[in-house]
């Protein structure tokens, strides 16, 4: 039996309670699947430990990551810290340290979920999103001068690679030609930024040669994104920069019915360095506290953690369960219109685990 060891960071806000609920249906998974084990170590960091300490994780914190074989993230962020501060202070060294340059996000209406579009079901909402996540508008070069003078100037350079572009499309073209459609789509804003976007496409199309079974087409980000409303169905894979990827991935999560369901992976394919893997949604502190937040962004990023480390049976096990769970539409939290606390939601797709594991 392989027993893997995961560094669990709940973070701040309701990521303490969904990523609780992770970790007790991985240990489910494992009583069930009988073939794999995990060790989970948490660690404190984030805000809270930012406002006692002056820092988002120690300094060793990267050092101390790199000897797990993955990362399990709750949420992270606080009204009296700054997100710039929590983000460069945590998620952002995490993903560019190792090297974590695809962010995967399925952006699927899970059976029984009511999405927020009319006449649209869970066969017409399944996309697989991937984000560019080391570089891009995010890359961090930039700066201010003059500060709080009256020719105070800040500039934020975007930062496009080959290696980084051609990468993250490479991913996108391998993912798509896996799939039963073998579609894939590149976001892009060339008709207005003449250099880093053309320059985008232009990998997009050299890159098509080597994946002739694959039917590509390219949409402005403006116009993709009345795309995912108009007409989700006719998107596959769809692969985007950091900022666009980011944006129409939230806009993904409104159309899966609500922001306690869509998951994220942090991914380093070359495997080198560990993944992390999380909840879409923030850290909630208005409803922290509660039991009420909804698991199941949280789980869904286990099982996608399950699939990365070569899984993909108990990966698909842990969201059969799942969706029996959403499918039977009894146990709902309130975000789902629901009365069920995060418990019991977590409760019940144990259940349906060893229900389906007997």
């Amino acid at each position: 039996m392989r027993t893997y060891r995961i560094a669990v960071v709940p973070g701040d806000g309701i990521g303490i309670d969904t990523v609780d609920q992770a970790v007790q249906t991985l240990e489910t998974v494992c009583e069930v699947h009988g073939g794999l084990g995990f060790t989970f170590d948490r660690y404190p960091w984030g805000c809270r430990h930012y406002l006692e300490t002056g820092e988002m994780m120690p300094k060793d914190g990267l050092t101390i990551l790199a000897d797990y074989d993955a990362i399990l993230l709750g949420a992270v962020g606080f009204p009296t810290v700054p997100d710039h501060v929590s983000l460069w202070g945590l998620l952002l060294p995490i993903r560019k340290t190792f090297d974590q340059y695809i962010n995967l996000r399925p952006v699927r209406l899970l059976a029984g979920v009511p999405g927020p579009l009319r006449d649209k079901g869970p066969e017409d909402i399944d996309i697989v999103c991937i984000r560019e996540n080391t570089e891009g508008e995010y890359a961090g070069v930039g700066g201010r001068v003059h500060v709080h003078t009256d020719h105070e100037v800040a500039i934020q350079s975007t930062v496009f690679t080959r290696l980084g572009v051609e990468r993250v499309l490479r991913y996108g073209f391998e993912l798509a030609r896996k799939r039963p459609r073998k579609e894939l789509v590149s976001v892009t804003k060339s008709n207005a930024m003449q250099y880093n976007m053309v320059f985008w496409d232009e990998v997009f199309r050299e890159l098509q040669g080597e994946y002739p079974e694959v039917t590509c087409r390219q949409y402005h980000v403006d116009a993709l994104a009345a795309r995912f409303i108009t007409a989700p169905e006719s998107l596959d894979v769809v692969v985007g920069s950091n900022l666009f990827g980011d944006i129409l991935t939230d806009l993904g999560g409104a159309l899966q019915g609500s922001l306690g369901i869509p998951p994220s992976a942090n991914i380093d394919p070359t495997r080198r360095h560990p993944s992390m893997f999380e909840p879409v949604h923030g850290s909630a502190p208005d409803i922290a506290g509660q039991g009420i937040a909804n698991p199941i962004a949280a789980i869904w990023a286990a099982s996608m953690m399950l699939d990365h480390l070569g899984h993909e049976d108990a990966g698909s096990l842990l969201m059969e369960a799942v969706e029996a769970v959403t499918g039977a539409g009894e146990v709902r939290t309130p975000d789902l219109g629901g009365r069920s606390t995060t418990a019991e939601v977590g409760d019940a797709i144990r259940a349906a685990l060893r229900a389906a594991g007997a």
